[in-house]
């Protein structure tokens, strides 16, 4: 079954406080995004990527493909308001032969071989498959107090069961035909992942073991973890 992966480069990553567009800020001498992207091409069962780029960032991301020497981008397209308005953006540039679709954020650079094989694999025997881990933190629900004197004053509603919570990270992969649609019949709710959508045909999504390395840089803090970590991999 023919694999198409999307990378989603369209955000400007404002939370990261750069000057630079966070796809390409460098970690370890590299852009963010060209560790994903190595990643994504040197395993073999992947035919093609598509990468999801903005406005701003566009040309500077055609020249990093090519200076990189990433072969498997067949194209590279401008995304939209929402990153999953330009998830929907790179659907629409897959190849009409891909069966599977995998979906990852350039944010998160440090995706591996076995990672990748395993949500592909289970993504093909299921229809539908992410990255995850179990949430390591006590994660506690809360209620903002509604009056007006103390708004935003904020208290615990209950502890939740720490067991049954996983932490979702990307690659997150589907098959073709329940991606697009689930995009087509919910793309207009705004949802966090892409998972999120497909729940909402009522199709099952299966949880595949990830690693805590696999971060997502958001934060000027993450940026220090990301570079203990590519000095340790």
């Amino acid at each position: 079954m023919r694999v198409a992966a999307i990378v989603v480069a369209a955000g400007s990553g404002k939370r990261l406080g750069s000057k630079v567009h966070k796809p390409l800020v460098k970690v370890a001498g590299s852009p963010l995004v060209i560790h994903c992207l190595k990643a994504l091409n040197a395993h073999d069962g992947i035919k093609d990527i598509v990468l999801v780029a903005n406005a701003a960032n566009h040309s500077a991301l055609l020249s990093a493909v090519k200076r990189y020497r990433i072969s498997k981008v067949s194209s590279v397209v401008l995304g939209g308001a929402r990153r999953q308005d330009s998830v929907y953006c790179g659907l629409k540039a897959v190849r009409a032969d891909a069966g599977l679709v995998l979906i990852h954020d350039a944010g998160r650079p440090f995706i591996n071989r076995g990672i990748l094989s395993a949500v592909i694999k289970e993504a093909a025997r299921t229809g539908a498959a992410i990255a995850a881990v179990p949430v390591k933190a006590t994660i506690k629900e809360v209620v903002r107090h509604p009056s007006s004197v103390i708004r935003g004053q904020t208290f615990v509603k209950k502890t939740l069961d720490r067991d049954k919570l996983w932490e979702v990270q990307t690659p997150q992969v589907f098959r073709k035909e329940i991606i697009l649609e689930a995009y087509n019949r919910y793309g207009g709710k705004t949802v966090t992942d892409d998972a999120a959508l497909v729940e909402r045909l009522g199709k099952k999504v299966s949880l595949v073991m990830a690693a805590y390395s696999n971060i997502k840089v958001t934060t000027p803090e993450d940026l220090i973890i990301a570079e203990a970590i590519a000095a340790n991999v």
